[in-house]
C-alpha cells in the first residue's frame, strides 16, 4: 500500500464516521486537491485490497472491517507511543471532553460511583453505549444511543448486539485482554458477530480487580480516534482517583 492510498481510505473512514453515508471521489477529490479520476484509481485498488467496498453500483464506498483494523492499529501504536514517551501522558488534558471527563470523575469518592460516573460521561461524550465491570457485576448505560445509529434498523443486527451483551461479562473474565486500549471491531466480536459494531475497552486496576474493564460499544462506524482516546484516558483517570 502507498502513502497516497492510505491517507485516503483513513480520509474514507473519517469521512464515513461524520457523514454516515458512502464517501465518492468528488468528495475526496476536494480533500487532497486532485482529479475524481485519480481518485476513483486509487479506489479500485483499495477495494481489490479488501480494505473497502461499494456497497451499491452507483454510490461511494466505505470501509470494510479490514480497512478500519489498519486505521485503528496505527492509533493504537500512536497511543502506545505517547504513554511509553510523555511523561504527562497519564495527567494531560488538553482537549474539551477529556477535561469534561476528567472533572466528572474526580466528583466522586467511592469507586463504584466513580466507575459508574466514568461511563455515564462516556456515553454522553461518544454517543455509543457505555459499560464498565465492577466486582462480580457489569454496569451498561446508554442502549438508547446505541440503537439510535442508524446501523441498527433491522432486527437481526439488534439481536445480534442483544447477544453480545448477554455474553460480554463472562467473555471479558475469560479472555482477560492485556492490552492498554484493546479494540475489537465487527466481526472480530467473540459473539454477535454480525451485530456491526465494535467494542472499545481499557483495563484498569479497581479495588475489586487488577483486571477492572471500562469501554464503550457503538458501531463500526464512528470516530475511533477521539473514541479510543477517551476510553484510555477514563481507565487512567480512574486508577489515579482510586490510588491517590
Amino acid at each position: 500500500m502507498t502513502d497516497r492510498q492510505r491517507e485516503i481510505l483513513y480520509a474514507i473512514i473519517e469521512e464515513y464516521a461524520e457523514l454516515a453515508t458512502p464517501v465518492g471521489s468528488v468528495t475526496l477529490a476536494k480533500l487532497f486537491d486532485c482529479s475524481s479520476a485519480t481518485i476513483r484509481s486509487e479506489m479500485v485498488k483499495l477495494e481489490a485490497m479488501g480494505y473497502i467496498t461499494q456497497p451499491h453500483t452507483s454510490a461511494g464506498r466505505v470501509p470494510t472491517d479490514a480497512g478500519y483494523r489498519l486505521y485503528v492499529n496505527s492509533l493504537q501504536e500512536k497511543i502506545s507511543h505517547e504513554e511509553d514517551t510523555n511523561p504527562n501522558y497519564r495527567v494531560e488534558k488538553e482537549d474539551r471532553p477529556t477535561r469534561a471527563l476528567a472533572t466528572r470523575i474526580q466528583a466522586q469518592t467511592r469507586a463504584d460511583y466513580a466507575i459508574r460516573t466514568a461511563v455515564d460521561s462516556l456515553v454522553n461524550l461518544t454517543g455509543n453505549l457505555g459499560l464498565a465491570t465492577i466486582g462480580d457485576q457489569i454496569y451498561i448505560s446508554g442502549f438508547g444511543n446505541l440503537f439510535s445509529q442508524p446501523e441498527f434498523l433491522q432486527t437481526a443486527q439488534v439481536q445480534a448486539v442483544g447477544k453480545l451483551l448477554d455474553n460480554i461479562k463472562p467473555w471479558l473474565m475469560e479472555v482477560q485482554p492485556n492490552e492498554a486500549i484493546n479494540v475489537y471491531i465487527g466481526t472480530e466480536n467473540p459473539v454477535g458477530k454480525a451485530s456491526n459494531v465494535s467494542l472499545i475497552i481499557s483495563r484498569f486496576r479497581s479495588p475489586y480487580s487488577d483486571r477492572s474493564y471500562i469501554g464503550v460499544l457503538g458501531p463500526t462506524r464512528q470516530s475511533y480516534k477521539r473514541v479510543m482516546s477517551l476510553v484510555r484516558h477514563a481507565g487512567i483517570m480512574l486508577e489515579d482517583i482510586i490510588y491517590e
